[in-house]
């Protein structure tokens, strides 16, 4: 197996264990995974199409298409119980959709030795972590499962079972 293969997989697995856990809270997005409140459906949903709109800033040092929902889904924003503070679920589960497409026909674009090519613009503290082509993607695949997570607790705290097969 190649390493670009290899980031593929990541990207198709990671991308079907959190969407199979998100569609399920999409009745209920904004659910908190604990009593203390945390990281919502809507709000993880939000922010991993924020990570996706990001990649081509990263690399290429392209303007992120959803930079404008920094505000509700950006790193230092604090999720909320209201449902209507935040674009539609729908929206933001299609821009998703949309930005993944984009970043795995890029992914798809680029050779093996394109994977070390270094990024154009790394987000600042995180430099190691974007350091090269192929280092963003990984990170985007483990990025994704770490918030997998707040997703399935989310569900716990609903009141409905998350199995690991979903």
């Amino acid at each position: 197996m190649q390493t670009k293969d290899a980031i593929q997989f990541a990207l198709t697995v990671s991308d079907g264990a959190v969407l199979k856990m998100i569609d399920k809270m999409s009745g209920a997005p904004t659910t908190f995974p604990t009593p203390n409140g945390g990281c919502h459906p809507l709000w993880v949903l939000g922010h991993l199409a924020i990570v996706e709109g990001m990649v081509p800033e990263v690399l290429f040092g392209n303007a992120n298409p959803v930079g404008e929902w920094q505000k509700y889904f950006g790193e230092n924003s604090q999720p909320v119980d209201d449902a209507s503070a935040y674009p539609p679920f729908a929206e933001v589960r299609a821009k998703y959709v949309e930005l993944r497409a984009r970043n795995l026909e890029i992914l798809d674009s680029l050779s093996e030795q394109d994977l070390d090519r270094p990024t154009k613009a790394p987000p600042k503290g995180r430099e190691r972590e974007f350091a090269t082509f192929g280092s963003s993607f990984l990170v985007i695949a483990l990025h994704q499962m770490l918030h997998r997570s707040h997703v399935t607790d989310a569900i716990r705290a609903s009141g409905r079972a998350a199995t690991a097969a979903g």
